[in-house]
């Protein structure tokens, strides 16, 4: 399995940085949050990101100060996800370093999309696993049987591929809300336990592999690694 990314999340929605980490982290990224602009340059100029998700309003140092900082100093793509739609706010976004510019409201898969687009992800062997029959590529975000789609939610999607990407490992029930869907809370959990039954009916006979461990949580008993 290749390993995961490690990039920097600068927003200052704390709601939206929360719920933006979960999703990268689902599709196999290493996430931190920053919720401010000050420091920020400082953290992507000592090499330990692959890549900046950077919001443009916020406080402290501006997005656009933050891009004029990095340009020709880092290697790593700087992904600019704003409300400022305008088109001289894109082209000062490009001209101060941005290698892309996605607009607020925005699909989670497609900022994955760009990301795995901007670091190579796609020239990787898929991550794949597999439930009997059911084939579950873990970076195109597909669960098919014979080629046919098994028409998973994204929610559904992001529960079965955290739990397909640890496989045999017991997780709690706030675990895997932490990890694989947006939003905390005991009535969260609950809505997990429906997307656990709606998960196994869809999968058939190869949701027997989605597991019940009682006084824990649930795991996922699988074969997993690289289509060949």
């Amino acid at each position: 399995m290749p390993p995961s990314r490690h990039v920097l999340v600068v927003e200052d929605d704390l709601s939206l940085a929360t719920e933006l980490s979960r999703g990268l982290r689902a599709s196999g990224y290493t996430v931190e949050l920053a919720t401010d602009g000050d420091g920020v340059a400082e953290r992507v100029l000592d090499g330990r990101f692959d890549a900046v998700v950077l919001d443009l309003m916020l406080p402290g140092r501006s997005g656009v100060e933050i891009l004029e900082a990095l340009q020709g100093r880092v290697s790593a793509p700087v992904v600019v996800l704003t409300a400022k739609t305008s088109l001289p706010a894109r082209l000062e976004a490009f001209r101060a370093g941005a290698a892309d510019y996605l607009p607020k409201p925005f699909f989670l898969e497609e900022l994955v999309a760009r990301l795995d687009a901007r670091l190579g992800r796609r020239g990787d062997a898929p991550r794949v696993v597999r439930l009997g029959e059911v084939t579950l590529d873990l970076d195109a975000r597909t669960a098919e049987r014979a080629g046919v789609d098994l028409g998973l939610t994204p929610h559904e999607l992001n529960v079965l591929a955290w739990l397909a990407s640890r496989p045999g490992k017991a997780a709690t029930r706030a675990q895997i809300v932490e990890a694989a869907l947006s939003t905390d809370g005991d009535t969260q959990e609950r809505t997990l336990d429906s997307h656990i039954a709606r998960i196994r009916k869809k999968l058939g006979p190869e949701g027997a592999a989605l597991k019940t461990v009682w006084g824990v949580g649930y795991r996922l008993d699988v074969e997993a690694g690289r289509e060949r």
